[in-house]
């Protein structure tokens, strides 16, 4: 059994993501879940390393228990910055979920080979990203999948 599902904590998730729009219906999508879950939101890699390695102004910032990371943004895109989480003896071990529009093949294997956790398209379609957003925390936030503490 997962022991953070007994915990009253709520579950931390980087959202990275520069699309405006897509954080507020991915944090809506959230909302209509049993799971208590708490939102940081990167627009960019940058800005996200930043947060992960408690730069400032992030000195306080909490770890999160997962990420949630875009592939196409500017600055840093989610290929990079996932090639620098992996890297990173501190942060390699935070599951990364790459979310993203992209379904390309190409996309899907450069995530996996660079150790992305899982892969999941956005869907476009509001009713379909609430289904997915069920099974996502239903794998990743409840007692399937047990994260590190």
């Amino acid at each position: 059994m997962n022991k953070r599902s007994c915990s009253p904590r709520p579950f931390n998730v980087l959202l990275v993501e520069d699309n405006v729009d897509d954080v507020l219906l991915t944090k809506h999508a959230f909302k209509n879940i049993a799971v208590a879950v708490e939102f940081q939101v990167a627009r960019d890699g940058l800005q996200a390393l930043k947060l992960l390695r408690r730069e400032h102004p992030y000195c306080d910032a909490a770890l999160p228990d997962i990420i949630l990371l875009d592939l196409n943004m500017p600055r840093m895109d989610g290929r990079q910055l996932l090639s620098e989480l992996k890297h990173d003896e501190r942060l390699k071990i935070i599951p990364t979920v790459i979310f993203t529009t992209s379904a390309a093949d190409d996309d899907v294997t450069s995530a996996y080979r660079s150790h992305a956790n899982a892969y999941i398209t956005k869907p476009m379609d509001i009713q379909e990203l609430a289904r997915s957003t069920e099974r996502f925390v239903g794998f990743w936030l409840s007692d399937v999948a047990i994260l590190p503490s």
